[in-house]
C-alpha cells in the first residue's frame, strides 16, 4: 500500500484501509469518533491513485453531509489529488446547474458528489445521482448507513438499486445495530446482495430471529420474540468489516470533537429572520450595550434550539429538527451519554423524549428545578455500571461544577451558553481523573445563525458573556 497520506493515520485506521482499501465491498463498522470519514477518504484517494476510480459519491444524513464538503475531504484528501466537489440540493438556480454540470467535466482528477440520504425518496435526486455513476467509475459510500436499514423504506430500495451501478462500495457506522440484528440486512445488500446469503429479507429473517404471531387490530401479524444463530452471523460480517471500538484505540486523543448540523425548518428561518430583522432595528443608532445584546442573541439562539420564550414567560414551540438529530446521534453511540442543554424548556422535552424511546430508567436529569437529594441520587445512578441510567441530561450551570461523570465517553451539546468557563467545566465532568477512554464531544449547530458562531467562539476560547462588548457584539447577530 504505496499512498501519501496528508494526515497521519492512526494505528486502527492504518489497519482498517489494510484490510479494505482494494476490496469491491467492505464495511467501516467504527465508533464515533475514531475516525471512519478520514479512513474513507483515505481508501477513496488510493483506489483513484491506482487508477481504479474517478468519481466518488458519498451519501449521509442531513446532519453531517455538509461536514464532508467543509471538513473531511479538505482535511483528508490527498494534496495531490485535485477534486471538483459539489454538495447536493435541491436548487434549481442557474448558478447551481453550472456546478452540477462541472461534475461531467474533464479536466478534473476526482469528481466527488456529496448528498443527503433523503434526496434517495425524490425524483430528482435519484435521477442525478443515476447519471453521476452511469458516467464515472465510482465509490459509492452510505455514511451512518443505519439510515437504510428499513427494507420497505423508498429511500433504502433506491440507494440499494444505485448501487449496483458502483465499482466499489462501503458502508459507514458506528452502530451497526440500532434496534435488533435484523438491521444488518439491507446495509449489507448495499454492499452486495450476497454477502449473507440470502437475497431476502424474509428468509435472513427466519434464519436468525425467532418469530411469533401478534393480532393487532383484528390482523395477524409476526414479530421477532427473540433471535438465533448471533455467533454465526458474526462470523460472516467479520469477512467483509472491520470493527473499532475506542475503548480498543490506545493512540486516540484524549478528547475528539465532532459537529453536528441541524437545518433550520422553514418554521424557524422565518422566525429567525424577523427577529433578527427586529434586533437589528432596536441597536440601530443606540450604543449598543453587552446585556442588550446578549439578550437579543439569546432570543435568537433560543429559535435555533425550537422554542421562543416572551417577555411574560410565554413559551411557543417552534417546527425544528434538533430533537430528531440528537435521537439520531444517540442511536449511533455506545455506552452512556451526557447531554447539555442551555434551556430548561429543552431539558425537560429531552427528558421526555429519551423515556419515550429508550425506557423510563433509562435516564436521569439534573438541573436547578431538581430537589438537591435526587440531584445525588441522580450522579449515583449514572454512574453506576449496573443501572439502566443511560443518559445524563443537564444544564452546565447546575451541573457543569464538581460533580464526577466518567461513565460517560460521550458528551453532547444540545446548545451552549455564551460562557466560556462553563463550557470548559462541564465538559471536565467526563473528561477527569477515572476517565479510561478517550471523551467524544457533539456539537448540535443550526448552520449560518448566532447557534454557530457561539460554538465557534467557545472552541477559540473567547468568552462571548465577558469578553466582547459594544460594536463587536453587534456582529454577533
Amino acid at each position: 500500500m504505496n499512498y501519501k497520506f496528508k494526515t497521519k493515520p492512526y494505528a486502527h485506521q492504518l489497519s482498517a484501509l489494510e484490510k479494505s482499501w482494494d476490496r469491491q465491498e467492505f464495511a467501516y463498522f467504527m465508533e464515533m469518533g475514531t475516525g471512519k470519514s478520514k479512513v474513507l477518504v483515505d481508501n477513496i484517494a488510493m483506489l483513484y491513485d491506482k487508477g481504479k476510480i474517478n468519481g466518488a459519491l458519498i451519501i449521509a444524513p442531513k446532519g453531517v453531509y455538509r461536514n464532508w464538503l467543509s471538513q473531511e475531504i479538505p482535511n483528508h484528501l490527498a494534496s495531490h489529488i485535485q477534486p471538483k466537489m459539489v454538495l447536493w440540493t435541491a436548487s434549481t438556480s442557474k448558478s447551481k446547474q453550472k456546478e452540477y454540470d462541472s461534475l461531467f467535466e474533464t479536466g478534473y482528477d476526482l469528481h466527488i458528489l456529496i448528498m443527503n440520504v433523503e434526496a434517495f425518496s425524490t425524483k430528482k435526486g435519484l435521477d442525478f445521482a443515476g447519471r453521476f455513476l452511469r458516467t464515472h467509475r465510482t465509490m459509492m459510500a452510505v455514511d451512518e448507513s443505519t439510515s437504510i436499514k428499513t427494507p420497505t423504506a423508498k429511500r433504502t430500495k433506491s440507494i440499494l438499486a444505485l448501487s449496483k451501478l458502483a465499482n466499489y462500495r462501503r458502508i459507514l457506522t458506528g452502530s451497526p445495530v440500532t434496534k435488533s440484528p435484523l438491521d444488518l440486512y439491507t446495509q449489507c445488500a448495499f454492499l452486495n446482495e450476497h454477502l449473507l446469503g440470502f437475497t431476502s429479507f424474509y428468509t435472513f429473517r427466519n434464519r436468525y430471529a425467532v418469530m411469533v404471531d401478534r393480532n393487532f387490530g383484528g390482523r395477524r401479524v409476526q414479530i421477532p420474540a427473540g433471535y438465533k444463530r448471533l455467533d454465526e452471523l458474526s462470523r460472516i460480517l467479520k469477512a467483509f468489516s472491520d470493527r473499532v471500538l475506542k475503548e480498543n484505540c490506545l493512540d486516540l486523543p484524549e478528547k475528539i470533537y465532532i459537529e453536528r448540523q441541524v437545518e433550520l425548518t422553514e418554521e424557524q428561518s422565518k422566525a429567525y429572520s424577523t427577529m433578527k430583522s427586529a434586533a437589528l432595528a432596536s441597536l440601530k443608532g443606540k450604543i449598543a450595550t453587552a446585556p442588550h445584546i446578549l439578550t437579543q442573541m439569546m432570543r435568537l439562539h433560543q429559535i435555533t434550539c425550537g422554542h421562543l420564550k416572551s417577555d411574560d414567560g410565554t413559551i411557543t414551540e417552534i417546527k425544528n429538527n434538533r430533537l430528531d438529530e440528537l435521537l439520531d446521534v444517540l442511536d449511533e453511540v455506545e455506552g452512556k451519554v451526557i447531554i447539555w442543554a442551555n434551556y430548561i424548556y429543552d431539558i425537560e422535552h429531552i427528558v421526555f423524549n429519551i423515556k419515550k424511546k429508550y425506557g423510563e430508567h433509562s435516564v436521569v436529569q439534573y438541573y436547578g428545578a431538581v430537589a438537591s437529594d435526587k440531584r445525588q441520587t441522580a450522579i449515583e445512578k449514572f454512574q453506576d455500571p449496573k443501572s439502566d441510567a443511560r443518559f445524563f441530561v443537564g444544564n452546565p450551570q447546575t451541573g457543569g461544577y464538581g460533580i464526577t461523570l466518567t461513565a460517560a465517553n460521550t458528551v453532547i451539546y444540545y446548545s451552549n451558553g455564551y460562557d466560556l468557563e462553563k463550557r470548559l467545566q462541564s465538559e471536565d465532568r467526563a473528561h477527569r481523573i477515572g476517565q479510561k477512554k478517550s471523551v467524544t464531544y457533539v456539537d448540535l449547530v443550526a448552520p449560518k445563525t448566532v447557534d454557530e458562531k457561539i460554538k465557534k467562539a467557545l472552541r477559540k476560547k473567547i468568552n462571548i458573556a465577558t469578553e466582547i462588548m459594544g460594536e463587536e457584539l453587534r456582529e454577533w447577530i
